[in-house]
């Protein structure tokens, strides 16, 4: 039982500091979405990917020096190409939400909008925390050190037999 409590208190840990930075980045993306809608004249669902993108390297730079500072980081490269493969993944996911509901059923008030762009960020951060934690920031493996010796009891102790003293 208390492998599993270990296990389930890193798991808690691990969704707590990724919650974190994910709110910081769901923030972060919803302020860039509203200020790139309302500063320019870019059709919203292309506003909602530039918006998306800023988030993206918002969250990498919080996930690899907060929440995975201790995975492996012997592959940059690798984790990089794989972050942006599934952070890629994710934004369709998350732009796929608004753009059905934009273009596909004509919500397109700024209200709508946000509560679109909220549902798919939502949606696509189930997919991001299984993809980054399975296949992106991999766990280094676990160093095994090994058990104490059990103590040994008197009745299993071997005692040498004495030797036969001779008497001249």
């Amino acid at each position: 039982m208390g492998h599993g409590a270990s296990r389930l208190r890193r798991i808690v840990r691990e969704v707590a500091k990724f919650g974190a930075v994910g709110g910081l980045g769901v923030l972060v993306n919803l302020v860039a979405f509203n200020l790139v809608r309302h500063t320019t004249d870019l059709q919203v669902v292309r506003a909602s990917v530039i918006a998306t993108v800023v988030a993206i390297v918002f969250n990498y730079v919080g996930f690899r020096y907060f929440t995975y500072r201790d995975r492996d980081k012997s592959r940059r490269t690798r984790e990089m190409t794989l972050f942006l493969l599934f952070s890629a993944i994710g934004l369709v996911i998350e732009n796929g939400v608004l753009y059905a509901a934009t273009y596909g059923f004509g919500w397109n008030t700024p209200l709508q909008n946000n509560v679109f762009k909220f549902l798919g960020i939502g949606i696509a951060t189930l997919f991001r925390f299984w993809s980054y934690r399975s296949w992106v920031f991999r766990a280094l493996p676990a160093v095994e050190t090994p058990a104490p010796p059990a103590p040994v009891r008197q009745s299993e102790q071997t005692v040498p037999p004495k030797a036969k003293q001779q008497v001249p």
